[in-house]
């Protein structure tokens, strides 16, 4: 396991360089740039200097290579000095956002905590849902509960995202008054009211995804236990006498879980890259709603970092998964 492990990491390496690469070049090389909100007025030599400024004058593969350097070694070594009081980063220059002038690390750590608390409890409640509803579909099979969840799934298979925050927006804000139209992301948890008043406005965003998540992983749920509940090891059980929840629980589940930790855990890094079209509905100041603000802007540093921290996060927990089936099925070796 040690051994697979370290030599998926090394893989990791290549492959990383070969997606910054993509990334920086498709995004460099995309129309629109933040010299073209400048006035006309503005004289060409303030023009110049101010493209001087953002390092925008320089060659394309100049600042592909200063940017991987910021991101692999500035940006952890100041992240470093800030904790330990060290001199690692020596004041070297971060990579700074064109529309804020802010480093791009900053924004990102004033942003996360807020997709964390709403899609991260989205994902989680997806989860919880998901799996009771695939467990019981599967061994209900054309059961009117199996007939059921699968027309939640379809459901949430169908109905984007945007369309279904607009319509709960419509029934629980609008008409009922239950909960709050729009993310007070100003909102400090001190009390509870406080904490009563941060749950209200984060229903409706989990809600919305928790649902569309739990549609997805119900399904591999219930196909992966569909698959399992067939095999020879599964009859040898019950005719050991044992019980069905036994059966079902311990034998039938632990061999479904793999193809659905694939799914779980490369849907990890969307609560981090935030969900764009749902904090931007419910007003959720969150790493989505940057990234939107971003490329309207042109900003492309913030839009070049952020879609490579995704990528690495997806890289990450592939690798997890991967080492997760060890842990799950004992028959998977990888020496």
């Amino acid at each position: 396991m040690l051994t697979f492990t370290l030599r998926r990491l090394l893989l990791a390496i290549p492959t990383l360089l070969v997606i910054s690469l993509v990334i920086f070049l498709l995004v460099d090389l995309a129309p629109g740039s933040p010299m073209s909100e400048i006035p006309l007025t503005v004289p060409p030599e303030v023009r110049k200097k101010m493209i001087e400024a953002l390092g925008a004058d320089q060659p394309v593969m100049v600042r592909y290579v200063l940017w991987l350097r910021q991101f692999f070694w500035v940006e952890p070594a100041t992240l470093i000095d800030g904790w330990f009081g060290t001199n690692w980063a020596g004041g070297e220059q971060r990579i700074l956002s064109w529309q804020s002038r802010a480093p791009v690390f900053t924004v990102i750590g004033q942003r996360i905590p807020q997709t964390l608390t709403v899609i991260g409890t989205a994902y989680l409640v997806g989860i919880l849902i998901a799996l009771p509803i695939g467990i019981y579909s599967a061994y209900r099979q054309y059961s009117l509960f199996d007939q059921l969840g699968t027309l939640f799934a379809m459901i949430g298979f169908s109905v984007p995202t945007f369309f279904s925050g607009t319509l709960i927006i419509i029934i629980f804000a609008v008409t009922l008054g239950w909960f709050p139209t729009k993310y007070d992301t100003n909102l400090s948890v001190t009390d509870w009211p406080s904490f009563v008043k941060q749950l209200q406005q984060m229903a409706m965003p989990v809600m919305t995804l928790g649902l569309a998540n739990a549609a997805v992983i119900s399904r591999y749920m219930r196909s992966s236990m569909l698959d399992n509940m067939g095999m020879d090891y599964v009859r040898t059980a019950r005719a050991k006498g044992l019980t069905e929840r036994v059966v079902v629980l311990k034998h039938v589940l632990r061999n479904s879980m793999i193809p659905v930790v694939t799914v779980i855990a490369l849907g990890i890094p969307s609560i981090f890259g935030g969900a764009i079209i749902t904090e931007n509905l419910f007003g959720v100041n969150g790493i989505g709603a940057a990234l939107i603000g971003a490329i309207h802007a042109s900003d492309l540093p913030m839009v070049q970092t952020l879609a490579f921290i995704f990528a690495v996060l997806i890289v990450t927990f592939n690798l997890i998964a991967d080492v997760l089936y060890g842990l799950l099925d004992p028959r998977i070796r990888y020496d």
